[in-house]
């Protein structure tokens, strides 16, 4: 398999939570509402089923505990509560504002420590799951310096973009007929994703593979037998 058809495999993956969690609840809002005839609140409760149950199925098959589906679980059981004893839909549909904005803050909060949140996410992505790639990348985030800013950053521009989708979306919420916002907030989730994943990419993990890979280059140049390569001449063809 050619390394252009292992990154598509790795995106398609990446991309099936969002459609089960953004794409199948919006369509079945729209049947349940259109077709049904089911009122506002009703069509938004049974819509949000899907991604509860997704959420829940992923924590009893992994056995593990998952902080961020927690928390995705726990904002739907409370919008759901809310919104259905107060009866308002809108109510509802804040939650997942409520959701982005908590995440976007924790991803901010977490460039203060050691290991900002998307790191966990962006390690796996770059090297790949190679053992010298990994290394590399353990060696460099050790010595600190522009890799571990480019790290920050890349968590940062997440952060930014997660919150200010947050705040675009709350806003809209009691502006447009709820009817428009079930895809319009569907829209500007997706936006924001891609653009994180754009923007993050070229401005951090581009730069930072390339520094992976001129590590694992430079220090399998230096293993007994081979040939060896100077560093500073492997992170210049990296670049």
């Amino acid at each position: 398999m050619s390394q252009q058809q292992s990154d598509a495999g790795q995106f398609a993956k990446a991309l099936v939570p969002l459609v089960v969690d953004a794409g199948i609840p919006m369509a079945l809002y729209y049947v349940l509402s259109s077709g049904f005839g089911l009122g506002d609140v009703a069509a938004l409760a049974w819509s949000s089923v899907v991604p509860a149950v997704r959420t829940v199925w992923g924590l009893v098959r992994e056995r593990t505990v998952n902080g961020l589906a927690l928390l995705m679980l726990a904002v739907n059981a409370v919008g759901l509560a809310t919104s259905t004893m107060t009866g308002d839909a809108r109510l509802m549909m804040v939650k997942d504002s409520a959701f982005s904005s908590v995440t976007g803050i924790a991803l901010l909060l977490s460039l203060r420590s050691r290991k900002p949140l998307m790191s966990a996410a962006l390690k796996p992505w770059l090297t790949k799951g190679g053992p010298a790639a990994e290394a590399a990348w353990d060696r460099l985030r050790e010595r600190g310096g522009r890799f571990r800013a480019l790290e920050r950053r890349f968590t940062a521009i997440w952060g930014g973009l997660l919150l200010t989708e947050c705040v675009v979306k709350a806003a809209c919420v009691y502006v447009l007929p709820v009817h428009v916002m079930v895809w319009l907030g569907t829209v500007l989730t997706l936006v924001a994703i891609l653009a994180a994943m754009v923007v993050a990419g070229g401005a951090a993990a581009e730069p930072m593979e390339r520094m992976v890979k001129a590590e694992a280059e430079a220090a399998a140049g230096e293993e007994p037998g081979a040939e060896r390569v100077p560093a500073a001449a492997t992170a210049s063809a990296g670049a």
